[in-house]
């Protein structure tokens, strides 16, 4: 063949090829018709060009060590941006890692899309041995609010809306899509590729309350002595800011937010009884429960209640009315929708919190705060957890616009009293199913989405299930300054062992771990702290800095207590077990 023919040949070869495209295009013009803009995964076969092919259109995709923590970056992105955050793995164990953050997400209301390959059906079926089998759509089902599979090509772009559809629409959740390597290697025409594609028609229509439903709702907080708003971070996903304000400010009403829900107004604002919460919750006789469940952090509404309080609950799922306690006032439909009907229907003055529940209240506040600024005011050596967390708060104070993620036992019970917020949506945390792990895709996505520095507080132990990926944050370069609880335990470091052991405690961790040493070992900035004025010294200088950090805070060993504050879900056996204290 000729120079001349063989160069004629390549370009007819171009030509065909450009009339053609194949399932790795399909699923990228997708997600990109729909405003996808970052993905967050773990490559491998088969999806590994997905990747490349999704970097190389523009779409941002960010890689982690462990499919676990890309997937609770994809979700709590899903909570900061209201759009589907994007999940995507290999097939099998890569899927079955995303799958705690996937269910995660469902739990949380976060809406997130795991999108994982897959091995080919028919040997699936008939369990023929393929590589990485396994019924990826079967295992999903439980866990999520809703699994496809897409097994034709040209069903790419209808899965693909499918699921971010789902994803967003009323209560937001968990989705997962399974993508067949076959599928995602078949080509098909261009131009009926170009076909099969559509982008979203409003995916979360407001819905909005019954008339009626309003109207008993404002009589019966027009009726109460002593009304209280409980805020949950269903209220800080809704964006609804301004009106949330509005009617808490209008009515006078005291508050009481969930730990994602704060800052939706200022810590410090006269109205909140965060600080009064026990006495808030045993005394109020009506409540708004906003974008808030009735479930396992809120006692369920028994232990700590009213036993005679009446709920009003504001929630877009039907199902979720009644769930623990009777709803008097169920209020089905988005926030936004909710309150403006009852912005809508109240007349001037109807609704109006009485002084003397206020006072209460503000005694109350009064003393609980007096009682922690004089713990705050200990600077014992070792070093505790409050005076470290003390530290960190003031440095936070001066910088609002901070993102703070935050887990751990009492790492985060701690922190949740001590640090308060100024602005919504900056607090993330271990959330309604109180998992651990979170911390570095958390902190990942919040600084990819937000473009914002991070401060993630953490316990060593909950460290330890995402810390690998302290190599991610130091390879994008994101401004993350982690800060490590370090007490050498999953509780605290002193426990002896039992029955005469040579091994360390079941709760024991490494006392002498250099967790700075972790991070300059991928190029960060690691520090050492043993007392609050170096961790304040530290923080401030690397915020400044605005790169990747950690900082190692030498707690007390005996410093902490068994499971936090939730130390009575542990049931009660004989309680003698060797070593514990």
């Amino acid at each position: 063949m000729t120079d001349t023919a063989a160069a004629t040949d390549t370009a007819a070869s171009d030509e065909d090829r450009a009339e053609l495209t194949d399932g790795y295009h399909l699923v990228v013009d997708a997600l990109k018709l729909n405003d996808v803009e970052t993905i967050y995964g773990v490559v491998g076969i088969p999806i590994t060009d997905l990747a490349r092919l999704a970097q190389a259109e523009g779409i941002r995709y960010v890689g982690f060590r462990h499919e676990s923590n890309a997937g609770h970056a994809a979700a709590i992105a899903g909570y900061l941006t209201k759009k589907p955050g994007i999940a995507l793995t290999v097939s099998a164990p890569g899927f079955l890692n995303g799958l705690v953050a996937l269910a995660n997400a469902t739990t949380n209301c976060f809406p997130m899309v795991q999108i994982s390959g897959s091995s080919e059906r028919h040997l699936v079926d008939l369990k023929q041995g393929d590589y990485e089998e396994m019924d990826q759509l079967a295992a999903a089902q439980p866990f999520v609010k809703a699994a496809y599979r897409i097994s034709r090509v040209e069903d790419i772009g209808r899965g693909i809306a499918r699921a971010l559809r789902t994803a967003i629409s009323g209560r937001p959740g968990g989705v997962y899509l399974d993508i067949p390597a076959a599928v995602l290697g078949s080509i098909m025409p261009a131009e009926e590729g170009a076909r099969t594609l559509s982008r979203l028609v409003d995916p979360a229509p407001r819905q909005l309350p019954a008339p009626e439903a309003v109207d008993r709702a404002i009589e019966l907080l027009a009726s109460a002595e002593r009304p209280l708003v409980v805020l949950g971070k269903g209220a800080a996903y809704a964006q609804a800011d301004d009106k949330i304000k509005q009617f808490i400010e209008s009515t006078g009403i005291p508050y009481a937010p969930m730990s994602m829900a704060k800052g939706l107004l200022p810590d410090g604002h006269p109205q909140s009884a965060a600080a009064a919460r026990s006495l808030a919750l045993k005394r109020a006789d009506v409540v708004v429960l906003m974008g808030a469940r009735l479930n396992w952090l809120l006692n369920h509404g028994e232990r700590g209640w009213n036993p005679d309080a009446q709920f009003i609950q504001i929630d877009i799922e039907p199902k979720e009315m009644d769930s623990n306690q009777p709803i008097a006032a169920p209020l089905v439909g988005d926030i936004e929708s909710v309150l403006d009907a009852l912005a809508e229907r109240t007349k001037p003055g109807q609704i109006a919190a009485p002084q003397a529940w206020k006072d209460e209240l503000d005694a109350k506040t009064a003393d609980n705060v007096a009682k922690m600024a004089k713990r705050l005011e200990a600077d014992p050596h070792p070093m505790q957890f409050m005076g470290a967390l003390k530290a960190v708060r003031d440095v936070l104070r001066e910088r609002p616009e901070v993102y703070l993620v935050n887990e751990g036992a009492n790492a985060l019970d701690i922190a949740r009293n001590v640090i308060d917020m100024q602005v919504p949506r900056h607090r993330l945390d271990s959330g309604t199913w109180g998992v651990m792990g979170i911390g570095m895709g958390y902190a990942i996505a919040a600084a990819v989405e937000s473009g914002q520095p991070v401060v993630a507080v953490e316990g060593d132990s909950a460290f330890g299930f995402s810390g690998m990926d302290l190599e991610t944050i130091c390879r994008y370069n994101l401004p993350v300054v982690t800060v490590i609880m370090n007490n050498g335990g999953v509780y605290k470091g002193d426990e002896a062992p039992g029955g005469g052991s040579s091994d360390p405690a079941p709760t024991a961790l490494m006392s002498a771990a250099r967790h700075d040493q972790m991070i300059e070992a991928f190029g960060g900035k690691g520090y050492r702290a043993t007392t609050p004025a170096e961790i304040t010294a530290a923080l401030t200088e690397a915020l400044a800095a605005g790169g990747p950090a950690l900082i190692d805070c030498v707690i007390d060993p005996s410093a902490g207590t068994e499971s936090g504050h939730i130390a009575h879900l542990n049931p009660k056996g004989l309680g003698n077990f060797g070593g514990k204290k």
